[in-house]
């Protein structure tokens, strides 16, 4: 028997991503440590370290970790068409501040990012019949990327440069600056997800569906108008937000020493605050959505969000478009969040 008979298929040559990877991670997070390492720009301050000053440069696996974890967010990205090329470059500096930060925002981002892409491409057939700008597998371009992830990063920053590098838990008391960036972190991550949640879930599970109502008015409107809530929606609201939460709350528990973590407030509270993120963020949404944003309806019944001729207005003013309120919404969360958790914890 010939060999082409056997049908084996033809040899597939190695994927070279792997080695593109890591030859731009490991020399990268080398330069970095260096570069950190004589000028000393983050640092570790944390008051229980034996170190002197309390100073500590980023250690060479965390300037690693950062590297990776963005390059791995931006190939994946890429592969599963979740991420635009140029949603992939302002990617690629999200994940970086927020791993090098800390591996408690790390992880709400990588939380956030793989639980909204599927999300997105959940039960699709059915948000092609109301979306107009409907994208197959919800595609992220540089502008979402930077209304869902901008606020985090800045205040990822703002945590580098005030209280460096590391994981802390949340105590108000002790360690207040910290804390208030931890959790404005949480709070945008959690708007984000509790938002992409509810849009993308909540008006297409059967189950707990129905007509959505204006919640400036209560009015009942067509699924995909702007501001429209549902009892399904807000609850994966909240399950979106609780989970962003529970998963900060389990990188403080297994990073944190339990020395810290016996002195500190119970941290378990972190995982409904989360809830309490992704609820508020996205009421925040809706109301904005309904009074600053525009809805109207086609023959077709597509909604639309720019007036037109043959577009029945539904509601909201044409002041904001979905971009805006996204990131106003992060915003918003994140600045309210700190203050509701330091009243609960």
């Amino acid at each position: 028997m010939k060999y082409d008979e056997l049908k084996l298929g033809k040899k597939q040559n190695p994927s070279i991503i792997p080695i593109l990877g890591a030859s731009i991670i490991f020399p990268v997070s080398v330069i970095f440590w260096i570069l950190n390492y004589f000028l000393k720009i983050v640092s570790s301050r944390d008051e229980d370290s034996d170190l002197i000053d309390g100073h500590d440069g980023v250690t060479p696996t965390r300037w690693l970790v950062s590297i990776g974890v963005s390059i791995f967010i931006t190939l994946y990205g890429l592969k599963k068409k979740t991420l635009s090329k140029s949603g992939c470059l302002l990617a690629i500096l999200v994940g970086f501040f927020l791993s090098l930060s800390s591996y408690c925002f790390m992880f709400s981002l990588l939380g956030f990012f793989f639980t909204s892409s599927r999300a997105t491409k959940f039960r699709q057939h059915l948000k092609k019949k109301f979306e107009e700008n409907f994208k197959e597998g919800g595609q992220r371009n540089w502008i979402q990327v930077l209304c869902n992830g901008g606020m985090a990063t800045e205040l990822a920053i703002l945590y580098l440069v005030d209280v460096g590098y590391g994981e802390r838990p949340i105590d108000f008391h002790t360690d207040y600056r910290a804390s208030w960036l931890g959790l404005g972190i949480l709070g945008s991550l959690a708007c984000a997800n509790g938002d992409t949640w509810a849009s993308e879930l909540g008006t297409v599970v059967s189950i707990i569906s129905s007509q959505p109502r204006l919640i400036t008015s209560f009015k009942k409107v067509p699924k995909g108008t702007n501001g429209g809530v549902t009892l399904g929606g807000l609850i994966f609201s909240f399950l979106g937000g609780t989970l962003v939460g529970f998963v900060y709350y389990l990188v403080i528990l297994f990073t944190v020493d339990n020395a810290i973590l016996a002195r500190s407030p119970a941290q378990f509270p972190l995982i409904y605050i989360g809830g309490i993120g992704g609820l508020l963020g996205s009421v925040i949404d809706s109301i904005l959505g309904a009074t600053l944003q525009f809805s109207g309806i086609d023959p077709s019944g597509k909604i639309h969000e720019v007036p037109g001729s043959k577009i029945k207005p539904i509601s909201g003013l044409c002041v904001l478009d979905n971009h805006s309120i996204n990131l106003l919404s992060t915003i918003f969360t994140g600045f309210l969040l700190p203050s509701i958790a330091n009243s609960l914890m």
